[in-house]
């Protein structure tokens, strides 16, 4: 099929596809006329490279997962232990964040709470230094 039914059929722009295949992740077969003639299996290729991308799979992990065809390049146990790492470093990431997320609401309400009579740059050194001894969570 040409790069127009194949942007059609997957909702990629035709410029993300020959990105793709310039990657290495889909490849196509040259007409005669210049023309890109690409096999019905690159449709789901293209499928699992978004859906990867979108659960947080670089490209070069796609890479790594898929051939050139689309076809899981050493099976279901890469796949699976694949799978299960990007759970774990979106775990990690989201521990992460939510300690960030503890740290900044520490700092906006020892902000807003700050003592009477202390002016804000007072107030601002109080909190970095209670930051800095890892003190910024308490309020």
């Amino acid at each position: 099929m040409k790069i127009g039914e194949l942007a059609r059929r997957t909702g990629l722009s035709a410029s993300r596809i020959r990105f793709y295949e310039a990657s290495g992740l889909i490849t196509a077969r040259r007409l005669g006329n210049g023309y890109r003639d690409y096999p019905e299996q690159v449709v789901r290729a293209l499928e699992i490279i978004t859906c990867g991308q979108q659960a947080g799979f670089s490209l070069e992990e796609m890479r790594k997962l898929t051939d050139a065809s689309g076809a899981a390049a050493d099976g279901h146990g890469l796949l699976l232990a694949s799978l299960k790492r990007k759970v774990a470093e979106i775990e990690a990431m989201q521990q992460r964040l939510a300690h960030n997320r503890a740290q900044l609401l520490a700092v906006i309400a020892g902000m807003e709470g700050k003592p009477q009579g202390m002016d804000c740059e007072e107030n601002a050194q109080r909190l970095i230094a209670g930051w800095q001894k890892g003190e910024a969570t308490k309020t």
